[in-house]
């Protein structure tokens, strides 16, 4: 047993880090899956000034993720579930370089959570998903933290290999999220 950072007491599984058991009590009423900790990538937890509303505007304008996003510096989707999410990525192993990506949404929860996946192929046997996650404060504050979990045979040396600059593409991700919605929430109190 231990306290997290609120104060609460946690019991912790074998094998899972503070922070992994922290970021999984903050999400309890997310019902998400339980994640192995050797394959899942977690970035920092951010705390932003501005409502969860503001923050999921960002994160769901998705022709805009240019204007912010160092990472996903393009994307295309409805986000309706089983929808294709269709983007390009800085590749953080050969700068200058970008990849594409296609993923499909899994789940989705407004101003909470917007997860999507990589399905289990035989042709790219590398299933993955990831999970962008909102917890309100208040109503001017939140919280923000994403997961990418690697799944089956490969997901320890997919973690192995791409866990370092995914966890830095995500924190990068994490802090332009907070700044672009800031900014948005400055704007708007100003011109109320």
């Amino acid at each position: 047993m231990t306290r997290n950072a609120d104060g609460l007491t946690i019991e912790r599984k074998a094998g899972t880090s503070r922070r992994g058991e922290e970021m999984m009590h903050m999400a309890d009423d997310l019902n998400l899956p339980d994640y192995p900790e050797d394959s899942t990538v977690r970035s920092d937890v951010v705390t932003i000034d501005a409502p969860a509303s503001v923050v999921w505007e960002v994160l769901t304008d998705m022709p805009n993720y240019g204007a912010w996003n160092p990472f996903c510096i393009a994307a295309e989707s409805t986000l309706e579930l089983g929808a294709p999410v269709k983007m390009t990525l800085a590749n953080y192993t050969m700068p200058g370089e970008t990849a594409l990506n296609v993923e499909y949404v899994c789940a989705k929860i407004p101003e909470r959570l917007i997860s999507w996946e990589l399905q289990d192929d035989p042709a790219w046997p590398y299933p993955a998903r990831r999970d962008q996650i909102i917890e309100a404060l208040g109503p001017d504050r939140c919280r923000y933290w994403s997961t990418d979990a690697f799944f089956g045979p490969n997901g320890i040396h997919v973690m192995r290999f791409c866990g370092p600059w995914v966890t830095r593409a995500f924190n990068d991700t994490a802090r332009a999220l907070k700044a672009r919605a800031e900014a948005i929430h400055a704007e708007r109190r100003a011109a109320a």
